[in-house]
């Protein structure tokens, strides 16, 4: 079992490597725990015996390389996911934002756009839609083309709402999206201040300054090196007190560039860049 686990490990390292050179997508320096489950997971699902066929295919076969992305990249998400969050936004960080005559907002790792779409109405309820640009982006182009669509399941829209009730909406959420044929679309004017982008954080640059980034339950998935680079990014796009938001689960207290941020709501892991 252990020289089977050896050997795989190997294959794996080959295959991210040759998705690195054939595709300049880059996986080198994620959590490997992590790879090793979702590539396993694609694998058995796509129908290989071995790693090493599944890198055969997706080296020859540039039609297998969304099909795999769809393993490798993080797609579970939820509208208002940790409302304490969302309502630590609009009460604590929101009457800050409401000081600058226009705003930048940077969706990292955006997946198929439910977070995106939290800001945005919530943003719309507090009155600063209109002078804010929204940057979605994300390294999959298949989660980017979805949340542009803005179509989610009719079944998920129960789980969003309340999200958004406990967020401190001011609003109904079904004002918000047209449902039919089990899917709920959610309305185009949402959309109208919404910069899609392929980014990705291992490997491209920042593209703007940002007063708000939001990059949360990406860098769960990320080895130190490649979490540190991250916030160097987001640290790099944001200005003097521009806010930061991670993950429940993530944190800057490792990082090289902590020193840039102090903390500003704790529990909701919130941090606003410092003059550092």
């Amino acid at each position: 079992m252990e020289t089977f686990e050896r050997i795989e490990d190997i294959e794996i390292r080959l295959l991210l490597e040759a998705l690195y050179h054939r595709y300049h997508y880059d996986f080198r320096n994620y959590a490997m725990s992590s790879i090793r489950r979702r590539l396993r997971q694609a694998r058995e699902q796509l129908g290989f015996a071995t790693i090493s066929a599944l890198q055969e295919s997706a080296l020859h076969d540039p039609d297998m390389l969304p099909k795999l992305l769809r393993y490798l990249t993080v797609q579970v998400s939820e509208m208002f996911r940790d409302p304490g969050y969302f309502r630590a936004i609009r009460e604590k960080v929101v009457p800050h934002l409401r000081t600058y005559p226009s705003l930048k907002i940077w969706i990292a790792g955006c997946s198929s756009g439910e977070e995106l779409y939290s800001f945005v109405i919530l943003f719309r309820e507090e009155g600063l839609e209109e002078r804010t640009i929204f940057y979605a982006t994300d390294i999959n182009p298949e989660a980017l083309a979805q949340a542009e669509a803005g179509v989610y399941g009719l079944d998920r829209i129960r789980l969003f709402t309340e999200n958004h009730r406990h967020a401190g909406g001011k609003t109904s959420l079904s004002d918000h999206y047209r449902s039919g044929y089990d899917r709920c679309v959610f309305d185009r004017s949402l959309r109208r201040n919404v910069v899609f982008s392929d980014h990705s954080l291992v490997t491209d640059q920042v593209f703007g300054e940002m007063q708000f980034v939001s990059c949360r339950n990406v860098m769960i998935y990320f080895d130190r090196i490649l979490q540190d680079r991250a916030i160097g990014l987001f640290s790099e796009a944001l200005p003097r007190n521009g806010f930061l938001g991670l993950g429940a689960k993530e944190t800057l207290r490792f990082s090289s560039h902590a020193d840039a941020f102090r903390e500003f709501a704790r529990e909701e892991k919130i941090y606003r860049r410092t003059g550092a």
